[in-house]
């Protein structure tokens, strides 16, 4: 089976499109090539490594990536963007099947103590984690009735 190829944009790639193109693989590998990318790439935030290990999520070898990297090399079928600033500066992107626009909020622009932020990281993550599930689970659906 031919995988289709989805990629999650946010404006750093450092955060909310990392951990979402982590967990996308390990719950949709089966159906889903899965990529991410930011506009003003940042680095991985480090908290971000440390949440997604918590849970058992490989962050090594993680890097941002510029959405550049990608244009008119690798076709997406599918394009999800995971920040409202993403989804406003989104150039389109030819050939794309499906744009789904998720918004999650920014783990890194939150204010507070260490364990706070660390705990905004993983309220995002969860949250992301529990939309991907459910997508997937969605989609498995979806097949199976041939839709």
């Amino acid at each position: 089976m031919k995988k289709t190829k989805v990629i999650f944009l946010c404006t750093g790639n450092s955060a909310r499109s990392q951990m979402a193109e982590v967990i996308l693989s390990k719950y949709g590998s089966e159906y889903f090539e899965v990529y991410s990318a930011g506009f003003e790439p940042k680095g991985v935030n480090p908290y971000t490594i440390k949440v997604m290990e918590e849970k058992g999520f490989d962050m090594s070898n993680r890097t941002s990536k510029d959405l550049k990297t990608y244009l008119g090399k690798i076709h997406f079928g599918i394009v999800i963007t995971v920040c409202d600033r993403a989804e406003k500066t989104c150039p389109t992107i030819p050939g794309v099947s499906k744009r789904l626009f998720w918004p999650f909020e920014d783990p890194a622009a939150f204010e507070g103590s260490e364990e706070d932020k660390i705990n905004k990281f993983r309220e995002v993550r969860d949250k992301i984690e529990e939309k991907i599930k459910s997508w997937v689970k969605e989609y498995e659906s979806s097949r199976e009735i041939g839709g």
